[in-house]
């Protein structure tokens, strides 16, 4: 069995697994338990009433925080002549196509966390599926990756556009921002991405639809919010705005 550090050990006692927190004692609970030296990433998981097996019941969007992520994102385009001239003067990493598609699949380059692809090159691109899907690097439409607005498209995923998408189990991972962030933009950002989750709710999907949500950061035990004290803030939210 796995020998957790003292650091680890004293952050997990410091939350109680049976307990859900309000959103304003989880976040302050993911600042007490920050254990590394380095600036944690605070994430969101949420188990969802979903059936993943049933096409009609995924979720997959894409969604732009207020404060971001605080993540340097990497982008590639896809694209030819002027598209391609656009994404690189909209602040892509990478542009290209016959050139990119090369460098990815004989010199196994993956060193970028985002790639956009226009409609018209989207067949070509295809060839990739084996080596980008599973990576989750793929270009969609469903996430707004794949379109010929590429210099919007680079400028949203610079700023750190999130893919929203469930799990095999149903569930959705997400990265709320940074632990440097502090208490007031770590809520913002949790309380877009839990506003926006709770509108996709599948027709087909029958039920409760959220059942468990979790806080960690990266090296932290998981955090369980109480969903009430969600709703409740996201209507204090609507209030105030």
């Amino acid at each position: 069995m796995e020998k957790k550090g003292k650091k680890y050990t004293e952050a997990r006692n410091a939350v109680d697994a049976k307990t859900n927190y309000g959103i304003d004692d989880a976040i302050r609970l993911i600042e007490e338990t920050k254990t590394a030296k380095f600036d944690e990433t605070v994430e969101v998981a949420v188990t969802l009433g979903i059936d993943p097996r049933q096409a009609n019941q995924q979720i997959r969007t894409g969604l732009i925080l207020p404060h971001g992520i605080g993540k340097d994102i990497r982008v590639v385009v896809f694209a030819k002549d002027d598209k391609q001239r656009e994404a690189a003067e909209a602040g892509a990493d990478y542009a290209g196509l016959d050139d990119l598609m090369e460098k990815i699949s004989k010199d196994n380059w993956l060193e970028f966390d985002v790639s956009i692809a226009t409609p018209d090159v989207m067949n070509i691109v295809a060839k990739l599926g084996k080596v980008l899907g599973p990576r989750g690097l793929m270009p969609s439409p469903k996430v707004g990756t794949v379109t010929f607005d590429v210099a919007q498209a680079v400028k949203e995923a610079k700023a750190g556009r999130i893919e929203v998408k469930n799990d095999k189990g149903g569930v959705v991972h997400a990265p709320i921002g940074k632990v440097s962030f502090g208490a007031g933009k770590l809520k913002d950002n949790f309380l877009v991405f839990m506003d926006s989750l709770l509108k996709m709710k599948p027709p087909s999907s029958k039920g409760v639809f959220v059942r468990k949500i979790t806080l960690s950061n990266t090296m932290g035990p998981g955090i369980k919010v109480d969903i009430l004290s969600v709703r409740d803030g996201l209507k204090t939210a609507q209030i105030a705005a």
